[in-house]
């Protein structure tokens, strides 16, 4: 039963169309990524879940970068609307129910533009309600927690060290980043490291981190929604600066896997439930 619902609401995830014009609708925010394997796994994973849940809605698809639209785009795999065209298509269909969900980490730079760019079209809508990012309570930083040693249960030997690679933002929200790391700590779990691509936590400070244990080899994973040009290069590409490169000169075994968090259906479920709690800005 569950499949058959996903596969018939298949077709109501995307830009959105004249067909379900009074339908209320939910619109998916995400940055976005050039890779398709990863933005169908991803991305797409969490608008079929939300699509599942909430079948009196449509559900749309917006990007906030136009650099990976523009990608897209010209390698013909189809045309993404950027946020203003998103809303501007739904007032053009006559939408006045709408729920505004990011797959945003938390409220950072991205999100604020987000705010900022549909705040003037609100005015159009009888009702605008906006979800939360991922990490936005003290309980979604505890199931996070819970979701991401679960899926690396099989690599946790004690004698492996474990290290995620967010993104990082010059926007205050970096100490995210590092309450992460520091719960992991206080929680009592071992070998689990936080870094960044930008800020803080940096490499530096996970590989002097993994100096003082005894593991000889990491494995490397991306904090971030899907595996795009961060993970497949910056983490575990053959360059001598990516992270790969850097943790293997200094003689670990190194193990990269490219599978951003929006594939697994813990994290689909947090932002099911975000959808359901949504809000005021």
């Amino acid at each position: 039963m569950q499949a058959s619902l996903l596969s018939a609401l298949l077709p109501t995830v995307g830009t959105g169309s004249a067909a379900g014009a009074k339908k209320p609708v939910i619109l998916v925010v995400s940055f976005g990524t050039s890779f398709k394997e990863s933005r169908d796994a991803t991305i797409g994973g969490i608008e079929r879940a939300i699509a599942a849940t909430y079948p009196a809605y449509e559900v749309r698809r917006a990007f906030t970068s136009q650099i990976i639209i523009n990608h897209i785009k010209k390698d013909g795999d189809g045309e993404i609307d950027n946020v203003e065209a998103a809303f501007k298509r739904l007032i053009k269909d006559g939408v006045k129910e709408l729920v505004v969900q990011p797959t945003h980490i938390m409220k950072g730079e991205e999100y604020d533009e987000l705010i900022a760019e549909a705040k003037p079209y609100e005015s159009k809508f009888t009702s605008v309600k906006y979800g939360k990012p991922l990490l936005s309570s003290d309980a979604d930083y505890d199931e996070l927690i819970g979701v991401l040693t679960g899926v690396t249960a099989s690599f946790n030997d004690g004698a492996t060290a474990i290290a995620f690679m967010g993104h990082g933002a010059e926007h205050g929200t970096d100490a995210t980043y590092a309450r992460l790391a520091g719960l992991f700590k206080s929680k009592g779990i071992q070998n689990y490291y936080i870094g960044t691509v930008y800020a803080e936590p940096a490499l530096g400070e996970v590989i002097a981190d993994i100096a003082k244990t005894n593991v000889k080899k990491v494995v490397l994973e991306p904090l971030m929604i899907a595996a795009g040009d961060h993970a497949n290069n910056d983490m575990a590409g053959d360059d001598d600066d990516s992270w790969k490169s850097i943790l293997s000169a200094k003689g670990y075994s190194v193990t990269p896997v490219l599978k951003g968090l929006g594939r697994f259906p813990q994290i689909q479920a947090m932002f099911v439930r975000h959808v359901g709690e949504a809000g005021d800005r």
